[in-house]
């Protein structure tokens, strides 16, 4: 079981063009440090099945948080931990913000997932997107990562400005050359009150279609299940917030998408 925390925008350096996370994510503010405690307690009384149990904290950029909220974060957890109620943590951030002292920090409160909105292994789609970061960023954290024996995670976004299917595909192939233990895959929307929203309505962004969406990740989930690469997530969650009319102005959103990909021809 997975207890979710998001952080939204929270030590985010920059506003990438397809970010809206208080809309995806239906959370308007991070939790306080002190909120922590009482929603993993209350998880736990739900908890029926007896698996491992881990805390996320989603959204934002965690790593780039000050140290001391960061520290807060994971000092709340760690009664848990201690009690083997909790096994491990894991952190949701950016490639451009891993760094051996932000490492040691983790370790040392039983993180032990590092997931990376790496979005694209593509430097010009990086740039259109206004990510911030290259992917040698994404190469040099995945290294460091590694060396500590983390297991990792990488996010890509199919369809951002400048994407196509030819760049998308060797995106694939550099995340495979990568060997992270899971992968996310978001086809990119158009979200209300994004700088995207502002690019496709000057008619400077055109989002995939479905069609072309599912085909995208049919090879993309194919080639990296056969270098048994685990696909934990195809395609955005539905939310209560991301659900409201108007709230994604176009893209291919379909609140069963990872079952269109799987069934397609």
């Amino acid at each position: 079981m997975i207890i979710p925390f998001f952080i939204p925008h929270a030590g985010c350096p920059h506003q990438c063009v397809f970010c809206n996370q208080k809309r995806i994510t239906g959370e308007h503010n991070p939790p306080v440090p002190e909120s922590i405690p009482a929603k993993i307690a209350n998880y736990l009384k739900t908890d029926n099945k007896k698996k491992p149990v881990q805390v996320a904290f989603y959204g934002g950029t965690f790593t780039a948080l000050p140290l001391e909220i960061q520290r807060r974060y994971l000092a709340a957890v760690k009664p848990f931990i201690e009690a083997g109620k909790v096994e491990s943590i894991r952190v949701s951030t950016r490639p451009d913000c891993i760094t051996e002292e932000i490492l040691s920090l983790l370790r040392d409160h039983r993180v032990s997932t590092v997931e990376l909105g790496a979005q694209s292994m593509d430097d010009y789609v990086l740039s259109r997107s206004g990510r911030g970061h290259t992917a040698a960023d994404t190469v040099d954290a995945v290294a460091l990562l590694r060396k500590r024996a983390f297991s990792i995670g990488i996010q890509l976004m199919p369809g951002l400005p400048g994407d196509s299917r030819e760049r998308f595909f060797t995106t694939v192939d550099r995340t495979m050359d990568l060997r992270p233990d899971v992968v996310r895959i978001y086809p990119a929307l158009v979200i209300r009150d994004t700088p995207l929203e502002e690019l496709f309505y000057a008619g400077q962004y055109a989002p995939l279609s479905l069609e072309e969406a599912v085909k995208w990740c049919k090879v993309a989930l194919g080639r990296f299940e056969q270098s048994g690469i685990r696909v934990i997530r195809v395609g955005l969650q539905p939310t209560e917030e991301l659900l409201k009319p108007g709230a994604i102005v176009k893209g291919p959103y379909h609140p069963s998408f990872r079952q269109l990909v799987q069934a397609s021809a």
